[in-house]
């Protein structure tokens, strides 16, 4: 039913010394994948809700990871992760997308925060499944999301395989002219 993180990081190309944001984190299943993956590195947990980043922190405890930080922001606002601009190598927007009330605002703040050659991994859930509220779809179709984003200053770099129940894509931060 759900993507399987370390796969689709796989396919992400994170470096150990990476600086990595998971923006809308959750439970945390890509935040305590990737920092594992970059242990020179870090690893940034943004969430709203505050059981959610008690979670986190306490499976980043037991598992002993320590180069991932956990902290309260609000994705939708500029400035609202709390993250210095132009500072992320890479940053995670999985399952969140479909959520969010404004998507404008959340692609300049992802903007704002990524380093000019950045990339960004997209998962989302696929169109026509309502398993993300149970009965309402809210998902969110492919080609809106690539207008958005390319809209917003990315450029789609390549899709990769999320599983049966999503779909993933990669972008990059468009160079300046």
């Amino acid at each position: 039913m759900f993507a399987d993180p370390v796969k689709n990081l796989k396919a992400f190309d994170l470096r150990e010394n990476m600086l990595v944001a998971d923006l809308g984190t959750g439970s945390g299943f890509y935040a305590l994948a990737s920092a594992k993956m970059v242990p020179n590195g870090k690893v940034y947990a943004v969430e709203i809700d505050r059981d959610y980043l008690t979670l986190v922190q306490n499976k980043a405890k037991d598992e002993k990871i320590e180069n991932l930080e956990c902290f309260w922001g609000d994705i939708e606002k500029i400035e609202g992760t709390h993250i210095k601009t132009g500072t992320i190598d890479r940053a995670i927007v999985s399952n969140v997308f479909s959520q969010l009330t404004d998507r404008i605002t959340f692609l300049k703040e992802l903007t704002r925060i990524l380093k000019p050659d950045a990339e960004v991994l997209f998962i989302d859930w696929s169109p026509g499944l309502a398993v993300a509220t149970g009965a309402l779809d809210i998902t969110v179709p492919k080609d809106k999301v690539l207008a958005l984003f390319e809209k917003s200053g990315f450029a789609w770099y390549r899709d990769i395989d999320a599983g049966s129940n999503h779909y993933g894509m990669i972008f990059k931060v468009k160079k300046s002219a």
